[in-house]
């Protein structure tokens, strides 16, 4: 069954920015829809347990038409409730000239489960396996080029491999050196009792597929204990061969320690766009950035222990993209989202510039909408840019 949302739509006028990237409309979702989940009742903090929430934390295109999978997070309340992991499809229309610019249809959801059927939730104290669901939480979504979905997880962390309709097919190989050898459902003794691995909720927030399908990226929002956590700028980029297993690892060096990353978005094989920002919402937001980055003359970092007493390590390249915030836009303001955590290339919009859409997460609060933003980039800004390939499948 297919059901339409109620969509509030707000119309912006093309606004240039740096270079010719151009700000086309926004669209906004009630915090209150439904998915298409088919669950019934509430979760034990009272939320709907169908709660069309958290979707923004991911968007990937599909490589059909307009349709889009965004990822939903845990859950509301950080963990504390058993909500069912799931990924959404959508049709998302941008019609640049036309009102309404934005338009989004939801089609389906998929609920995440192993190979044994058993779901995964965003609980925090869901440690072990069983029927009961095993902890997940997914934040960052790509689709590969035989249509099977690759998601990141921030628990593990772990790099995941399903098919559309949620089952999981495989667990890519990800090195011990970020995962906590003895997690907890509790974050503070969780740090308190590790000296290795991802900090609590700071594991792989972005992910990335290269044009061609064979390599994937992922990225921590923050640096790992071992390489000084709270206290460093560094974090890592982990690069993961979908055939072989083999991975190389990059660093990558904050604005500021007190920010995160958000997501990675593949431009070529060695370029890629690094959403990083502050954790503001509102007029008090300062930082919404895409980076452009450059893997070329970095260093492979897979046999540093730590970055604590490095000193010779090649950061990769960046420079700054775009900012969300500038005021050409229009967008900064009592209404911006703190949390803009995704985004993704789209089909070539009519004129052959570039669409590029960005998503916030509402953390499944059903008083805060969700957000996606459409921008029209010329290709000139980005003068390498691959498309992804996809199999075109047989009628």
């Amino acid at each position: 069954m297919i059901r339409l949302l109620t969509l509030s739509v707000l119309v912006a006028l093309a606004v240039p920015a740096r270079g010719d990237v151009t700000f086309l409309g926004k669209l906004k979702i009630p915090g209150n829809s439904r998915d298409l989940s088919g669950l019934k009742g509430k979760l034990r903090d009272g939320s709907p347990i169908d709660l069309l929430g958290g979707f923004g934390s991911g968007i990937a295109w599909t490589g059909q038409g307009n349709r889009y999978l965004a990822i939903s997070d845990r859950g509301p309340g950080d963990g504390v409730v058993a909500c069912p992991c799931r990924f959404h499809t959508f049709e998302i229309s941008v019609t640049p000239g036309k009102q309404p610019v934005v338009k989004a249809e939801l089609k389906a959801t998929a609920l995440l489960q192993d190979r044994q059927g058993h779901p995964y939730v965003g609980l925090l104290s869901a440690l072990r396996s069983g029927k009961d669901g095993t902890r997940l939480d997914s934040e960052a979504i790509r689709v590969g080029p035989k249509g099977t979905v690759f998601i990141a997880d921030e628990y593990g962390p772990h790099v995941l491999e399903f098919d559309i309709q949620g089952k999981l097919l495989r667990s890519l190989s990800v090195p011990r050196r970020f995962q906590v050898e003895k997690p907890h459902a509790d974050p503070l003794l969780e740090l308190r009792n590790n000296r290795v691995g991802r900090q609590p909720n700071r594991g792989f927030e972005g992910l990335a597929i290269s044009p061609d399908g064979s390599k994937l990226l992922a990225m921590l929002q923050n640096p790992l204990i071992q390489d000084g956590g709270q206290a460093s700028d560094l974090l890592r980029i982990l690069e993961i061969n979908v055939q072989t297993g083999a991975t190389r690892e990059f660093a990558y060096r904050l604005e500021k320690k007190e920010l995160g990353v958000c997501e990675i978005l593949a431009v070529n094989d060695s370029e890629f766009l690094v959403l990083e920002r502050d954790h503001l919402a509102g007029s008090e937001a300062r930082i919404k950035h895409l980076y452009k980055i450059d893997l070329r003359d970095a260093s492979d970092v897979s046999g540093v222990s730590s970055f604590r007493e490095q000193t010779s390590i090649r950061t990769v390249k960046k420079t700054l993209f775009l900012n969300l915030l500038e005021r050409k836009f229009g967008l900064a303001g009592r209404d911006f989202p703190a949390k803009i955590e995704g985004i993704c290339f789209g089909p070539e919009l009519p004129d052959g510039r570039l669409l590029l859409l960005v998503s916030s997460d509402n953390d499944f609060l059903q008083s805060q909408p969700s957000w996606i933003f459409a921008f029209a980039i010329d290709k000139k800004d980005l003068p390498g840019y691959r498309p992804q390939v996809f199999e075109r499948k047989k009628d």
